[in-house]
């Protein structure tokens, strides 16, 4: 799609590169650049480009990530699209993640909104995505 490294086909697309993501409606984007977080050492935001939405959670905390008093992390507005429960959710964008896409308030709210269970999402490194199409 013109603007972001991923194609038409894509409802969301993450360059893990620029730490952006834009939401795609019929071929347009709707919402985008927005600022994310991606996962930090060793907890890795997977690549690929058929991810798909499987499930939705506005008030999901997590199972794994714990704050520093102790209790399980909030994962707000959390939309779920690859295994081992990676997921678009709400929060400080200036920190990494393990392994999920961080965003600001506003842009979880409307990700969580905008997309729906079965809707693909590609995640990319622009660089290597400009190679190999030869651009």
């Amino acid at each position: 799609m013109p603007g972001t490294p991923c194609s038409v086909s894509a409802r969301a697309c993450v360059d893990l590169e620029s730490q952006r993501a834009w939401l795609i409606r019929d071929g347009q984007g709707v919402r985008g650049p927005m600022t994310i977080s991606s996962g930090g050492e060793g907890q890795a935001t997977p690549v690929g480009h058929s991810f798909r939405v499987y499930r939705k959670a506005a008030d999901h905390v997590s199972g794994e990530s714990t704050t520093r008093e102790g209790q399980p992390a909030p994962m707000p507005y959390s939309v779920f699209f690859a295994d081992g429960g990676i997921a678009f959710h709400g929060g400080d964008p200036s920190r990494s993640s393990a392994g999920c896409i961080r965003m600001e308030m506003p842009d979880a709210q409307a990700t969580f909104d905008e997309l729906q269970n079965g809707d693909k999402v590609q995640v990319v490194n622009a660089s290597q995505e400009a190679a190999a199409r030869g651009a």
